[in-house]
């Protein structure tokens, strides 16, 4: 029967092509996340994201990891001007003038946030009561781009003076840091997900 568990593991069907996208599928897309640090992490990747595929993110992550501080949104929140502009000549990231800045700015509005709220993961976990939902999506035309949810966050979110997270951006932040369980039905990792506590 274990033999068998480890030989059926069939992932969500966007997850093919290298090894770090299965790995990111199988470890750590859907996984709960109440880390603020992680959770700036992925608001900085999936901002740099906009118009561009998942996978060529996750391909410059270690590049993003070294040029921003390991993601510690209190250092970012203080890159001076000199420093951004070592960032739009680095090519270990996407080298996108506003892309760089709004995360620069994001870091800002993100400590402000933890200052209101305690955590930005209070803030953040508030807009699905704390608690996952989960999906249970049979086909990848099923999962949507958006929700009203997202909707809500993003302008909450736009209120508060972050940029370069719309809508679609923040749904997908909600699925990577499992406000969401968006695996599919057939993928072995979704009732894992709905497993974790």
């Amino acid at each position: 029967m274990e033999l068998l568990s480890k030989i059926n593991k069939t992932p969500c069907p966007w997850c093919t092509g290298f090894e770090a996208y299965r790995r990111y599928h199988d470890e750590e897309w859907g996984v709960p996340v109440k880390e603020d640090q992680k959770q700036f992490e992925f608001l900085v990747l999936e901002s740099a994201q906009a118009g561009l595929s998942w996978s060529t993110i996750l391909k410059k992550r270690e590049g993003y990891r070294l040029a921003f501080a390991d993601f510690d949104y209190n250092q970012v929140a203080q890159f001076p001007e000199s420093y951004i502009q070592e960032l739009l000549v680095n090519p270990a990231i996407i080298r996108n003038r506003l892309k760089i800045r709004a995360a620069v700015n994001n870091a800002q509005r993100f400590l402000e946030v933890r200052a209101a709220f305690g955590s930005f993961s209070n803030y953040i976990w508030g807009f699905v009561d704390g608690s996952p939902i989960q999906n249970h999506f049979k086909n990848m035309q099923e999962v949507p781009a958006q929700t009203q949810i997202s909707d809500a966050l993003a302008k909450d979110m736009k209120k508060r003076g972050f940029k370069f997270l719309g809508s679609t951006i923040l749904y997908a932040h909600m699925q990577a840091t499992g406000l969401v369980n968006d695996h599919l039905t057939s993928c072995y990792r979704h009732q894992e997900i709905m497993n974790l506590k």
